[in-house]
């Protein structure tokens, strides 16, 4: 005789927990529950029944809306919190590649859609990974919200070949480019922006936002205490950020002059527009520009892919070979990162340095 599948409970019914083919907004399996007062056979029919809808993608609540309308909802809710930068960088992967799906109801998604985006940024791997990581999250923001099967959501992401994305070397300053910073004939704002990120390291937001205050001429020293996205003057992400970096002589009169004159004019900022604004992203191109066009004047070969970021590697570089004379803790410091995050980047440098035979030798040997 055959043993019924399901067990009969003190209620009455017959009852078991499905899958639905949905998940939860924590990633969780959705089940449903299901019940039969009639007979174990009964329930097994209805689960049976359950899963095939499951399987022909039927389980999920009816919804017009459309991809794009969907995508700029999902980032307004989900992504409120996130910053500037990050939610530049979802406004330009929605309104210019996913908008190409404007028509496209949400629910009628499938893999072909995905494939014409990442078509149309062909050639930039980096985008189309950026494209790839937003549709993925909006579909399963769909999928949680029971607009798509999770089967759908599979298949949509099955087959795609994988966004092959290697980020651009760090590097220093190479000797024609260090040689040009000192060369070039910059007018007075752009030399001591360009003197600040070689001289002290700091990101390019941190220097945006620098203020004349920020300079104390008694101590020879530069206050970093917030940073500037083009948007808004907002504080360090954490307390690493928040530190006082010492000015090197090789740059300190030009920059204390400027400052001087600065303060004369009743100046606040050290960097602004022509109408004495915060940088606008267009004037901060525009300054950057003019900065590479005077130094390829005198330099021997041409300056390429240069930026803002190269000078902050290139002063941890040299702060690095300068250990054991500085510390590996102290260099952390002045860059506004964890010890581990220096580590991390830097550590082949001081292996590089490194003679472990000699070490040996001096500690072991009479």
């Amino acid at each position: 005789m055959a043993v019924a599948k399901y067990k009969k409970g003190k209620d009455g019914y017959f009852s078991t927990r499905v899958w639905d083919g949905t998940y939860t907004q924590s990633g969780k399996k959705h089940y449903k529950h299901l019940r039969s007062r009639k007979s174990s056979k009964d329930l097994e029919r209805k689960v049976k029944e359950l899963e095939y809808q499951v399987k022909e993608r039927n389980v999920v609540k009816k919804d017009d809306i459309t991809f794009l309308a969907y995508a700029r909802r999902w980032k307004t809710l989900y992504k409120s919190s996130a910053s500037n930068r990050t939610k530049e960088m979802y406004d330009r992967i929605i309104e210019m590649y996913l908008s190409e799906l404007a028509l496209i109801r949400m629910q009628d998604i499938q893999q072909v859609h995905l494939q014409i985006v990442l078509n149309n940024a062909n050639g930039r791997a980096r985008t189309q990974q950026q494209i790839m990581m937003t549709f993925r999250q909006i579909v399963d923001s769909a999928v949680a919200e029971r607009l798509i099967a999770a089967n759908v959501a599979d298949d949509i992401f099955r087959g795609v070949q994988k966004i092959k994305y290697k980020a651009p070397e760090k590097r220093a300053l190479l000797p024609h480019e260090r040689e040009a910073v000192f060369k070039a004939d910059f007018n007075a704002q752009d030399k001591i922006y360009v003197y600040l990120l070689y001289g002290c390291g700091i990101r390019r937001g941190e220097a945006l936002a620098l203020t004349a205050e920020d300079i104390s001429m008694e101590s020879q020293t530069l206050n970093i205490s917030k940073a500037y996205d083009f948007i808004a003057i907002k504080e360090p992400k954490t307390k690493n950020g928040y530190r006082t970096l010492p000015i090197p002589d090789v740059v300190y009169d030009d920059i204390k002059q400027y400052v001087e004159n600065l303060k004369k004019s009743g100046k606040t900022y050290l960097f602004t527009t022509r109408q004495g604004n915060l940088m606008t992203r267009s004037a901060y191109r525009r300054m950057w520009e003019r900065i590479i066009k005077e130094m390829n004047k005198v330099s021997p070969q041409p300056i390429e892919g240069l930026t803002a970021h190269i000078f902050r590697h290139n002063y941890c570089t040299n702060l690095c070979y300068q250990i054991p004379q500085i510390s590996i803790k102290m260099v952390a410091r002045l860059m506004g990162d964890k010890e581990a995050t220096v580590l991390n980047v830097y550590n082949h440098l001081m292996m590089e340095k490194e003679d472990s035979t000699a070490a040996v030798n001096s500690a072991l040997n009479f």
